[in-house]
């Protein structure tokens, strides 16, 4: 496993574990936590939503494929819906920075990290062979 790998597959397990402690005190009642519905969706199908596709990402292998790259950048958007900037506007930020931070940083990780291997394996495809029909 390589070191953009390595990072990618860490921020991915950072976000599984916010997930899994939100969606835990949510069920628990342990404040803060989570609402328990927002004006488009319910928050723990949500939240399982967004755990199975970072779960996928890691078993697809992050960087690997267009699938694992595609899951990867899933999991990284659909954890900014619940760590995004949004965030800092949230009454109970002085609560929650440790994790909204964190989430932002692994989120960014894993996009900064697709966008480098999407770029990479775009240079390797490309080859430099003369038209047909010239000397």
């Amino acid at each position: 496993m390589t070191g953009p790998e390595r990072q990618t597959s860490a921020a991915l397990v950072t976000l599984i574990v916010l997930q899994i402690i939100m969606l835990s005190a949510l069920y628990a009642g342990i404040e803060p936590h989570p609402p328990v519905a927002t004006p488009l969706f319910g928050i723990a199908p949500f939240i399982g939503a967004s755990l199975s596709i970072a779960l996928s990402a890691l078993i697809m292998q992050p960087l690997a494929s267009v699938p694992g790259q595609t899951l990867s950048v899933l999991a990284g958007l659909s954890a900014l819906l619940s760590f995004g900037p949004q965030k800092y506007f949230d009454a109970q930020l002085g609560l929650i920075w440790p994790a909204v931070v964190l989430g932002q940083i692994a989120a960014c990780v894993i996009l900064w990290r697709v966008l480098v291997a999407t770029r990479a394996q775009g240079h390797a495809g490309l080859t430099t062979t003369p038209s047909a029909g010239r000397a």
